[in-house]
């Protein structure tokens, strides 16, 4: 299997994103894609992470990073079934396949809840620094779980700023400061917004009373090592639900039969 077939497999075809999709995401660095998940999907995935919340506690997002003011979870891939739509979408797979040439795999499944009085983040890259326009070695994706709004931290992104050549540390003084062609993308839950990683972006300080949570599906180029190596991670009860495709996706197959290497490890609540 190679990553044509995968994709293939998951239903992505030529005409899954429209060409307007693809442009737009080609010229700002980001596309939204509306009603991803339906309200009944959003409360089961809410409804697991709060269960894995109270099961691992304060070691929540132990995996992979903790992050002050807010709710970090890692190694989402091991933490339900619940997950698998944010790795094996066609929609989502088509906008990150489009960015990195069909040369894919995901890195990470983490999510992000930004609590109240905090959140913000300076401007930046999901990359070690800048690239050449083209050059693009990573894609993340942010499934909204709560709606993006002015006020509860909702993603600013610097629209074409994928094409600079720069990083925000590069160009900028103060990368938490606003930037003075940033929008925010406020959008209703469901939504899920694709992210070339190279698109200068940051959380924005939530000033409401509840919690503005996300789930970010990071997709790198396969010649990359993983943020959450999912060949040391998986556990044997995610290889058993998972088709040939998704453990493609997931890079945890091994030569041309679809054959796995077994968990060396894990640490799921399941």
């Amino acid at each position: 299997m190679n990553v044509q077939e995968a994709l293939y497999a998951l239903g992505v075809r030529d005409d899954t994103l429209s060409a307007n999709e693809k442009q737009f995401l080609d010229e700002n660095g980001y596309l939204p894609l509306p009603n991803i998940l339906s309200a009944a999907q959003i409360q089961t995935i809410r409804a697991r992470m709060e269960q894995v919340l109270a099961g691992e506690k304060d070691k929540t997002g132990s995996e992979f990073h903790q992050e002050p003011g807010t709710i970090r979870f890692a190694n989402l891939v091991n933490k339900g079934p619940q997950f698998e739509i944010c790795y094996t979408h066609p929609r989502v797979l088509a906008a990150i396949a489009h960015v990195l040439d069909n040369d894919m795999k995901l890195s990470s499944l983490n999510g992000r809840f930004a609590e109240p009085g905090h959140g913000l983040q300076a401007l930046h890259a999901d990359w070690r620094g800048a690239v050449a326009a083209g050059d693009y070695q990573v894609c993340n994706s942010i499934w909204l779980l709560d709606d993006f709004t002015t006020e509860n931290g909702a993603t600013r992104v610097v629209p074409g700023s994928q094409r600079s050549g720069q990083t925000p540390a590069d160009a900028m003084s103060d990368p938490r400061a606003p930037h003075p062609d940033e929008i925010l993308l406020t959008a209703p839950a469901g939504t899920v917004v694709i992210f070339n990683s190279h698109t200068w972006h940051g959380g924005t300080l939530n000033r409401t009373n509840d919690y503005r949570r996300a789930i970010h599906s990071y997709y790198c180029r396969r010649q990359h090592p993983q943020q959450t190596d999912q060949r040391h991670w998986v556990l044997p009860e995610t290889l058993a639900r998972l088709n040939d495709a998704a453990k493609y996706i997931l890079d945890v197959h091994t030569g041309p039969y679809g054959q796995v290497k077994a968990a060396e490890a894990g640490s799921a609540v399941l």
